[in-house]
């Protein structure tokens, strides 16, 4: 079995053990891309995958979803204050550890919150279920600085 498909295989199954339910999604980008929908208190939708050009390398993200009001304003601020307002998620992000990108996904405005597990023979069930509810912590965290910020 490729090592590919065992980290797949270990994810899913440390899933399953732990009682999440996920599905598994299409990402051009990854070699795999699994979802689980609501993670933890804050129902936060968590992305697992690995990288295409990072082989061995495994990725969690949050996503954090601008409310309608927050998605009109986005829309309508010029070149300069979008550009002000990513500094300010990116300086935020970095000073609480985490990776961010600000995309698009179905009309809304999205900021993705990410921790990346760089030891693949070191990987664990505890220390990916641990960084599940990290991603959900840091998502929540982007959540309550967007909301007073923007």
């Amino acid at each position: 079995m490729s090592s590919v498909n065992q980290l797949r295989n270990n994810v899913e199954r440390w899933l399953i053990h732990e009682n999440y339910k996920f599905s598994n999604k299409k990402n051009d980008d990854a070699t795999f891309c699994t979802v689980i929908k609501h993670v933890g208190s804050f129902g936060t939708p968590i992305e697992i995958f690995e990288p295409k050009n990072q082989l061995g390398v495994l990725v969690l993200g949050g996503k954090v979803f601008f409310k309608n009001n927050q998605t009109l304003r986005y829309n309508k601020l010029n070149d300069a204050e979008r550009e002000k307002f990513h500094n300010s998620v990116k300086d935020y992000c970095n000073s609480i550890y985490a990776i961010n990108k600000i995309f698009k996904e179905d009309g809304k405005v999205v900021i993705g919150v990410y921790v990346v597990l760089d030891k693949v023979e070191r990987f664990t069930q505890q220390i990916v279920i641990d960084t599940m509810a990290k991603v959900n912590e840091l998502s929540e965290k982007v959540n309550r600085f967007v909301f007073k910020t923007f």
